[in-house]
């Protein structure tokens, strides 16, 4: 059984769930390069990804500052706190700064409460640790917020937050202002699409020199739980926002996200989730079907790999 995390905060990234509010607003960014000390080929993909480019060119951007200027008096993307939400990792605790675009911690959560746990390996050498205290590493560094590759529905909450423009730690009325500056927006995201193609990392045991490609099986698990994710996203921002064009935004991307699922017949939580749209109904979605092979309800609705980004 997976844990589910209660209690979700924002963060100067993206959305977490973490477990403890209070100990919660203490966790801050330390940037990629902490991640890259063990994570060498993670580190390389990111280099070549448009996450990492951002920081170099967003800021320099005609549109990027006109739309910056639209959600507050700084036109500089890298200090403006509408901006760096989603487009930069804000590292250091009492004055965060921008020290790069989009990495690690953006997905996996804040790194100051977990990285040393995460890291910690005992008397063992990383290549010889034993399965039993990898668990309890691993277990450990999940209650102090970490956000396991495992994990694909709470990794999906993060993708959708910023890409389906549903930030909870952004106004509705800043959201609303994004879409009428013309902001790029993805109402087709899906996470498949962009998950499997130039950001893929996939290092795992056996082989830690083959960046991994998941089975169809795998890719029809992640393709629920990301349209799961969606629903939960476009449903809460439509739910909070009175501005049309912002909600008619939101509302492709929950019918988008309620027909993929309606194509899940033999789950009834995938009904349940559509009917009621809850974090909770998502994440005992995700649940269920984590062993399930699903190809036959949602393997057609999958993307040819020759798309992906």
């Amino acid at each position: 059984m997976r844990s589910i995390a209660l209690t979700v905060i924002a963060c100067a990234g993206c959305i977490f769930a973490l477990a403890g509010s209070a100990e919660a607003q203490e966790h801050y960014f330390k940037g990629p390069k902490v991640c890259e000390e063990c994570h060498e080929a993670e580190f390389k993909i990111w280099r070549k990804t448009d996450h990492y480019k951002t920081y170099k060119r967003l800021h320099k951007i005609p549109k990027a500052k006109k739309i910056a200027k639209a959600v507050g008096s700084k036109k500089k993307t890298k200090k403006n706190p509408v901006c760096t939400k989603c487009h930069y990792t804000m590292v250091g605790k009492k004055k965060p700064k921008a020290k790069s675009g989009t990495s690690c911690e953006s997905c996996h959560g804040p790194a100051s409460a977990w990285n040393e746990i995460h890291s910690d390996f005992g008397p063992h050498q990383e290549d010889a640790e034993p399965p039993e205290h990898k668990t309890k590493r691993l277990a450990a560094s999940e209650a102090k917020g970490m956000i396991h590759s495992s994990m694909h529905y709470e990794i999906a909450e993060n993708c959708m937050s910023c890409h389906g423009l549903a930030r909870a730690d952004i106004s509705a009325k800043d959201l609303a202002a994004l879409v009428a500056a013309k902001h790029p927006v993805e109402p087709d995201y899906e996470l498949v699409e962009y998950s499997q193609g130039s950001i893929r990392h996939r290092y795992y045991p056996p082989d830690m020199s083959v960046n991994q490609e998941m089975t169809p099986a795998e890719l029809a698990r992640l393709y629920v739980m990301g349209m799961a994710a969606q629903l939960v996203s476009a449903a809460e921002a439509f739910g909070r926002s009175e501005d049309k064009a912002y909600r008619n935004l939101q509302q492709k991307r929950i019918d988008a996200a309620k027909k993929a699922l309606g194509a899940l017949k033999s789950v009834p939580e995938a009904a349940a989730l559509a009917a009621e749209p809850s974090r909770e109904a998502g994440l005992k979605l995700a649940d269920v079907i984590q062993d399930k092979d699903l190809t036959g309800e949602v393997g057609s609705m999958l993307p040819n790999p020759k798309k992906y980004k």
